[in-house]
């Protein structure tokens, strides 16, 4: 097994192991994105087989740097973690990674480590980092904060309350970031399927870490609202928008 740091010279050529394909329009989003964050210290690390082939991958950046609603200072944290077959779990890779982003962290004279994880959709559970010796040190909603430190002296890490934010987004929003590269060709086809509807949702891209952190959901990265009700935090199929828009405009009809 080997680990390859993705940069950006060469990232044309390693990809970004969740989107491969160089000529698809989510993969230019997230290279710029990720060329700009690499700058602040984000780095992007793939897990290969003897014959190359990409088995897993990790993505960290300082938690100041974080483009979630984390606040904890002097802390590296990590926005994606993956073994994308099942055979390849159970067999330490996860742990293969996660050992590098600790090296980072303490190469930087961090005092620590920090991921968010859920039960949900589009990121990993906490049982993951539980037997590496993270502990979950805050929770809201569906989202678990996890740390684990070699700083005794230090502050835990702490989520900020996203649900402050979501009363000022009126009528149909999508807010999303290039940080997953599948959310651009989300918002192309949940902005056709409104169209269909005849629905105006207004489409608002996070072009910030300050923005990220004051995003109005734990994921950060991705929004959909409703009047100031918050109905999807992940990734959203064109299909799956669908319902939702039936169910809330059968709601409006009964009112």
């Amino acid at each position: 097994m080997k680990i390859v740091e993705v940069t950006p010279e060469n990232v044309q050529v390693e990809t970004l192991f969740c989107i491969k394909d160089i000529k698809k329009p989510g993969f230019d989003s997230k290279r710029k994105w990720f060329e700009k964050r690499y700058k602040e210290g984000l780095r992007l690390r793939i897990l290969k087989d003897e014959g190359d082939k990409m088995v897993g991958f990790i993505e960290f950046t300082p938690a100041s740097k974080a483009w979630r609603p984390v606040d904890a200072d002097n802390f590296m944290f990590i926005h994606c973690l993956a073994v994308y077959s099942k055979k390849d779990r159970q067999k330490g890779f996860g742990s293969m990674l996660i050992d590098e982003a600790e090296r980072e962290a303490k190469s930087l004279n961090m005092s620590g480590i920090c991921v968010m994880t859920s039960n949900g959709s589009w990121i990993a559970k906490k049982s993951v980092f539980e037997k590496y010796g993270f502990e979950e040190v805050d929770s809201r909603g569906r989202f678990e904060l996890l740390s684990k430190t070699w700083d005794n002296k230090t502050s835990n890490p702490k989520l900020y309350d996203w649900t402050l934010q979501q009363k000022k987004y009126k009528g149909w929003n999508l807010v999303y970031a290039d940080q997953c590269p599948w959310h651009e060709k989300s918002a192309f086809d949940l902005l056709n399927a409104a169209m269909d509807y005849g629905i105006d949702l207004k489409v608002t891209k996070i072009t910030s870490v300050e923005e990220a952190k004051q995003a109005p959901s734990g994921f950060g990265v991705f929004n959909l609202l409703h009047d100031g009700k918050l109905l999807e935090d992940h990734y959203l199929s064109a299909t799956r928008f669908k319902n939702i828009l039936k169910k809330e405009l059968s709601v409006e009809k009964s009112k």
